[in-house]
């Protein structure tokens, strides 16, 4: 595992995403499964997870807390807050600095945690980043010592922006990968200016970069590429990065013939990670496998100026305008 820097700490250039331990919006997996997922992206040098209060409404904390107490090695774990319909939430009122700081008080209980290495705002409305309150909210909960750092996940470039004129935003967290290439030119020389992170997510497109879907695959009443294959539950990105599914199984194909060799995940990650403006790159996993298979794309090398140049020529002209939603 190859290591980059997050402030003052190194954190793994390739990071865990854990949305799937919460065991809603992918399936069900159980605490025996998700601990030994945890303790393999440990055991392969992993150091730096991402999760999320509304994760399973704190299950996905929860189990990460456990495997924290149960583990002598440092991990840096980030976690996100703003997105809670339970009673007493929902938008507006997740906005307030007391809700935010029992939402952050709450997540550092499942955590197990004195104090969140990243608290970060969770794909909130545009007009609530705009006004600024929720970074100012941000600053007091770093100051009373609840977070060390605070950053934003963000659906779109225009909101990226936004975040990064706020003073004291350690990271950005936005989708980017082979099938959203774009965002590079848009965002990250803004953020390598401002020295903020780029912690980059949904790397796989929600497994289409794995290239092991194929036109008729079916996926679980529980999962959300079943449920918001169209964008019905939540931002179209979120799921296969915007594009219809049977044509992102498509272009997935189109990639793979121009990659190295048939490790088509890994060479998504590395493609991630061949630009240095990234920090980390936090792909989830189900199985173990998976984890392994996402780690070693640390170890590959770059790939070619060329390779690079025939990736993005295929996206101007196949895939950038089939893109769906807001992006």
């Amino acid at each position: 595992m190859n290591y980059r820097p997050f402030k003052d700490v190194q954190v793994a250039e390739v990071g865990l995403g854990t949305w799937q331990l919460g065991s809603a919006d992918w399936g069900n997996i159980n605490e025996e499964e998700a601990i030994s997922i945890l303790q393999a992206y440990a055991d392969a040098g992993g150091n730096f997870i991402d999760t999320a209060d509304v994760y399973g409404m704190g299950v996905s904390e929860s189990i990460i807390g456990k495997f924290l107490q149960s583990s002598k090695k440092e991990f840096f774990v980030a976690t996100k807050l703003g997105r809670r319909g339970d009673a007493g939430n929902g938008w507006p009122q997740n906005f307030t600095y007391d809700a935010m700081k029992r939402h952050a008080e709450e997540s550092l209980q499942h955590l197990g945690l004195s104090q969140l290495f990243l608290e970060q705002l969770h794909c909130i409305p545009t007009a609530e980043m705009r006004s600024g309150k929720v970074f100012d909210h941000l600053r007091k909960l770093q100051q009373e010592g609840l977070i060390r750092y605070f950053g934003a996940s963000v659906e779109t470039s225009e909101e990226a922006l936004i975040c990064l004129e706020q003073e004291g935003l350690a990271s950005l967290q936005i989708i980017f990968n082979l099938f959203r290439q774009h965002v590079a030119e848009e965002v990250f020389a803004k953020a390598k200016e401002r020295g903020v992170a780029l912690i980059i997510r949904v790397p796989l497109a929600s497994g289409l970069l794995s290239g092991k879907f194929k036109e008729d695959t079916v996926f679980g009443d529980k999962d959300h590429r079943n449920y918001n294959a169209n964008g019905e539950a939540f931002n179209t990105g979120e799921t296969f990065s915007g594009l219809e599914f049977r044509e992102g199984v498509g272009l997935a194909n189109s990639i793979r013939t121009l990659l190295p060799d048939e490790r088509m995940a890994e060479w998504a990650i590395r493609w991630i990670l061949d630009h240095p403006e990234v920090t980390t790159v936090i792909p989830g996993a189900s199985k173990i496998s998976q984890v392994n298979g996402n780690v070693a794309a640390s170890g590959l090398q770059p790939l070619s100026a060329a390779v690079h140049t025939q990736l993005r020529k295929l996206y101007d002209e196949q895939i950038h305008s089939k893109i769906r939603g807001h992006y």
